[in-house]
């Protein structure tokens, strides 16, 4: 399931309990980050959820969940949702579709973990950036972006129209 692209596993373990970082595959995994991909985008409805998730897997699209294992059950709290593509702007890049964090469960230190596996995955893939695009409302996210280790930089500006 994941293209040809090299696969990065991270597993962290405390007394209490323990964290691992996937890319998911099962249909299992896609529904079990639904909650959290749904505070972002909250268009969403769950019975069209994993058939969104497979017909852009066709396009590049890997939804990666960062799980938290604690008394016997596992909760996603972070996931994000990106592609590997290549520009003529940039070369080949890891874009960032989607990346959010349960609303309960910011500031624990999982953005940043789920954000270093993302740019350990860019480079694993032979990408030369990390690319995002984060909604102007979302200042919470973009301090978090600007911030170490983050340290993300306002490359561009993003315009869109419907037509």
């Amino acid at each position: 399931m994941d293209g040809g692209h090299h696969c990065l596993s991270i597993n962290c373990t405390t007394m209490s309990s323990s964290i691992s970082i996937r890319i998911c595959e099962t249909e299992e995994q896609i529904l079990q980050a639904f909650p959290v991909m749904k505070q972002l985008r909250p268009q969403l409805v769950e019975p069209n959820f994993v058939q969104a998730i497979r017909q852009q897997e066709k396009e590049s699209y890997r939804l990666v969940g960062l799980v938290v294992v604690a008394n016997d059950a596992s909760v996603t709290v972070a996931v994000a949702g990106v592609r590997i593509m290549t520009n003529l702007a940039f070369g080949k890049i890891l874009y960032v579709d989607d990346l959010v964090v349960d609303e309960h469960q910011r500031s624990k230190g999982y953005g940043s973990k789920l954000f270093q596996w993302l740019l350990e995955y860019a480079k694993a893939n032979g990408c030369g950036r990390l690319h995002l695009d984060s909604g102007v409302q979302r200042h919470g996210a973009h301090r978090f972006y600007l911030s170490d280790p983050q340290k993300m930089i306002i490359a561009c500006h993003h315009f869109c129209r419907e037509v």
